[in-house]
C-alpha cells in the first residue's frame, strides 16, 4: 500500500542493511522521500549526503510527516539530531536506562497522530500541478516551451511576446547582421521598435524609462558615436 501526502514535508530514519556499517542510523528531512532514498544508495555525487556514501545499502524504515512547512520539519529534524541538546528534550539525560525509563517501547504516540505502515510518496497538489502548467510559456519564434532562466518578453503593456533570448537575438540580426550582437530590433509580437538593452533590462526586474525607437532622422543613433 502506497500512502501519497500532498504538501510533502518530512523527517525520515535510515538504517544501514551493510553488514560493515550494520546499525547505524541516520536522520534527514526531505519533501520526496522515494527520490531521496535513491540518493542515499547511490552516493555523494549523486546528491546523497557523506555520512551515507559508500556505506550503503540503506533503507527508510521511519517517516514522521505533516508538519505544516519545511521550517517545522527542519526544526524537529535539528531536535531528533540532538535531542541533548534541544530544550524540548532537556529533560532527558544521556544513560541509555534513563532513555528506557522515560520513552516506554509500548508507549503510544496521541490520538491525533495516525500511524501506518507501507510506502509514502510526495503529490504535489491538483491546483499547484494547474499553476505550474500555466506558467509553461511557449516562444513565438520557435514554439518551443521556454524556461524563466531562458525568458525575455516585450515591455509593452499590451504586447503577450515571450521569445528564448537567443531566438529573439537571431530574429533581431536578420535585419542588421554586421552587428556579433543585437542592438535593436522588430518585436515580433506587437511589431514595435525596440532596443535589446531595454528588453534585458525588463528581463532583470527594471520597468521604468523602457521607451520604443522613435522614427525621427535627424536623431543621431549612440553606435554613430563610437570610434573604432
Amino acid at each position: 500500500m502506497v500512502v501519497e501526502v500532498e504538501s510533502f514535508y518530512g523527517v525520515y530514519m535510515l538504517y544501514c542493511t551493510n553488514p560493515k556499517f550494520k546499525g547505524r542510523i541516520y536522520i534527514g528531512f526531505t519533501v520526496n522521500p522515494e527520490r531521496r532514498i535513491g540518493q542515499h544508495n547511490a552516493g555523494r555525487h549523486k546528491g546523497g549526503a557523506k555520512k551515507t556514501s559508500g556505506r550503503g545499502p540503506w533503507e527508510m524504515v521511519l517517516i514522521i510527516h505533516g508538519f505544516p512547512s519545511d521550517i517545522a520539519a527542519l526544526r524537529f529534524e535539528w531536535a531528533w539530531q540532538h535531542p541533548h541538546t534541544s530544550r524540548r528534550l532537556s529533560h532527558v539525560t544521556r544513560r541509555t536506562r534513563e532513555y528506557q525509563l522515560e520513552f516506554e517501547p509500548q508507549l503510544q504516540p496521541p490520538l491525533h497522530i495516525p500511524l501506518t505502515f507501507g510506502c509514502v510518496r510526495a503529490k504535489k497538489k491538483q491546483q499547484q500541478e494547474e499553476q505550474e502548467e500555466s506558467r509553461l510559456d511557449r516562444c513565438l519564434l520557435c514554439r518551443g516551451i521556454v524556461q524563466t532562466s531562458d525568458r525575455l518578453s516585450c515591455f509593452h503593456p499590451s504586447c503577450k511576446m515571450v521569445c528564448h533570448l537567443i531566438c529573439l537575438a537571431k530574429h533581431f540580426l536578420k535585419s542588421d547582421p554586421a552587428n556579433l550582437l543585437p542592438v535593436e530590433g522588430e518585436c515580433p509580437g506587437c511589431h514595435h521598435s525596440v532596443l535589446w538593452g531595454n528588453l534585458i533590462r525588463h528581463k532583470n526586474g527594471c520597468y521604468g524609462d523602457l521607451e520604443e525607437i522613435t522614427s525621427n532622422s535627424s536623431q543621431s543613433h549612440w553606435a554613430d558615436e563610437l570610434q573604432i
